[in-house]
């Protein structure tokens, strides 16, 4: 029987498997490309976090199921790539969907190693958005991250409520609001275009 956080982790693999490969797919890349830019968007942000806590072999390294699980999402999306009629609006739901997963899953592990909350939210943030940052660096695309956009505000706020959450709730209901805080700021802030000020 898997755990919610087994879950959780799984569903933020899909998500920005789905996310990777449907940006892939609006590039027109090769066939190798689209599974290659799925496969780093989706195991991206959990490979540097692995990294940074000493957790080596990362974790797709020592999991295969994580690999089969990307490569079977991938396979599925480019199978169903005729019925996604809107590239951009499906790009804009998984990611913001992979966002707040990987933003808890980060900071949940953070908090496994004994860290610090501050650098636990960090972490979730590097998490969350840095499988973006390597898919739209291969894309040549500039980062989201690196834009105005609301993004790793988004991981921020979730995690703060994750944390705040943690006190009062159980870690299932914690890490589902935190889920739903992280996706809905995300989403919010491209329907109504926020954005972070000008320097």
């Amino acid at each position: 029987m898997l755990s919610f956080s087994a879950i959780v982790e799984i569903l933020g693999i899909i998500a920005f498997t789905i996310s990777g490969t449907v940006s892939a797919l609006h590039k027109k890349l090769d066939l190798f490309g689209v599974h290659i830019i799925g496969f780093i968007t989706a195991i991206g942000g959990g490979t540097i976090r692995d990294i940074l806590i000493g957790a080596t072999p990362v974790s797709w390294m020592r999991d295969i199921n994580t690999p089969v699980i990307i490569l079977v999402t991938c396979v599925i999306t480019i199978w169903l790539r005729h019925y996604v009629h809107y590239l951009k609006t499906t790009l804009l739901l998984f990611d913001a969907l992979g966002l707040g997963l990987f933003a808890v899953i980060g900071i949940k592990k953070g908090l496994d190693a004994g860290l610090h909350p501050a650098i636990c939210i960090a972490l979730g943030t590097i998490t969350g958005c840095f499988g973006g940052v390597l898919r739209d660096t291969l894309l040549k695309e500039i980062p989201v991250l690196f834009q105005k956009e609301i993004y790793a505000t988004a991981c921020i706020i979730g995690g703060l409520a994750y944390l705040a959450c943690l006190q009062v709730v159980s870690v299932p209901v914690a890490e589902s609001i935190a889920v739903i805080v992280v996706c809905s700021i995300r989403i919010l802030a491209v329907k109504y275009q926020w954005k972070l000020p000008s320097l």
